[in-house]
């Protein structure tokens, strides 16, 4: 993926859709899920996506990281119309360009923090001998450094989240997606994380789109968007 922004841009638009729709056919009919949403999103902002049960926020979710295509509409990510590239560039534009935290963590059980992190390096073909620093790197936004060698089944709740945010940032992407990030956390733990997607997208510029039911979450994102029978506002 040779179209990646140049990172002195800072308000370059990462995200752009444009009169997307997803359609369901069932026993019963044809369902439309997304109804002609248009989204945009720049280089450090934090967008928070809202809305009630069967909104279409999972489905969103599902197309913004290419494991469902949409029925009609434009995405580009960065400049790249993703939804030309074929399977094989698509699971590279993921791997290359895009990070993913989710509500429940999924760390190996029986690795260290420092293993976790490297898996996703070693997929993306990174050197070996540049890891070490990635990794450090990515621990350091989410203050985790001194538990780079910890087995991660001795984390607490909010640790292990952490240490799933680092994860995604290890690739250096240009933006990362986040499912309930929150909706395991006490309110102590919940604050430390948003503080550190503030952090994140204010000194990487990386651009964030978080997919929440919690209103502090949306209180701590740059903007906030609801889906609301399919029809995006905001």
């Amino acid at each position: 993926m040779s179209n990646r922004y140049d990172i002195n841009d800072d308000n370059a638009l990462v995200i752009d859709i444009n009169h997307l729709t997803k359609n369901y056919v069932t026993a019963a009919g044809q369902i439309t899920v997304l109804k002609d949403v248009n989204l945009h999103v720049r280089r450090g902002e934090m967008v928070a996506v809202m809305g009630p049960s069967g909104s279409g926020k999972s489905t969103l979710l599902f197309v913004l990281g290419l494991f469902q295509p949409p029925s009609t509409g434009e995405y580009q990510v960065a400049g790249v119309d993703v939804l030309s590239l074929s399977r094989d560039q698509q699971a590279i534009f993921r791997r290359e360009m895009l990070g993913f935290v989710f509500q429940t963590c999924d760390l190996l059980e029986n690795s260290t923090v420092y293993e976790n992190l490297e898996l996703p390096l070693i997929y993306a073909g990174v050197p070996r001998r540049e890891r070490p620093d990635r990794i450090r790197e990515a621990l350091s936004m989410v203050n985790l450094d001194h538990r780079v060698h910890q087995p991660s089944n001795r984390l607490s709740g909010g640790e292990r989240q952490r240490v799933s945010i680092a994860r995604a940032l290890v690739n250096e992407p240009e933006f990362i997606l986040a499912d309930e990030p929150t909706g395991q956390l006490d309110r102590e733990n919940s604050l430390r994380v948003l503080e550190y997607f503030t952090k994140i997208t204010e000194e990487a510029r990386t651009a964030m789109v978080v997919v929440t039911h919690d209103a502090m979450t949306a209180e701590h994102c740059t903007r906030k968007c609801v889906l609301t029978d399919g029809y995006l506002n905001g």
